[in-house]
């Protein structure tokens, strides 16, 4: 697990309030809305606002692809990375 995920994952936990879950629950490449981690369209919200805090990245929620990118913790990686402001 890259730094990128697990300080993702911690993230989803924090910003959702997910006390019961750790890391190690969360798979990288688990489904994060429906049958996966179960997650719904506020939490989406939620945790786009918590990823533009934390890294500067502003989600479009109205993109075409912003569910891609909220498919997994691997996917939204793959994205933070691409887009992730030059501190």
């Amino acid at each position: 697990m890259s730094q990128l995920q697990l300080e993702i994952k911690h993230l989803i936990i924090d910003a959702l309030g997910l006390e019961d879950l750790t890391p190690d629950d969360i798979a990288a490449d688990q489904p994060l809305f429906g049958e996966g981690l179960g997650l719904d369209s506020v939490d989406a919200l939620e945790l786009g606002l918590a990823i533009q805090k934390r890294f500067g990245i502003k989600i479009d929620a109205d993109a075409k692809d912003t569910r891609k990118h909220f498919a997994s913790v691997d996917s939204l990686a793959a994205y933070i990375s691409a887009n992730r402001a030059v501190a």
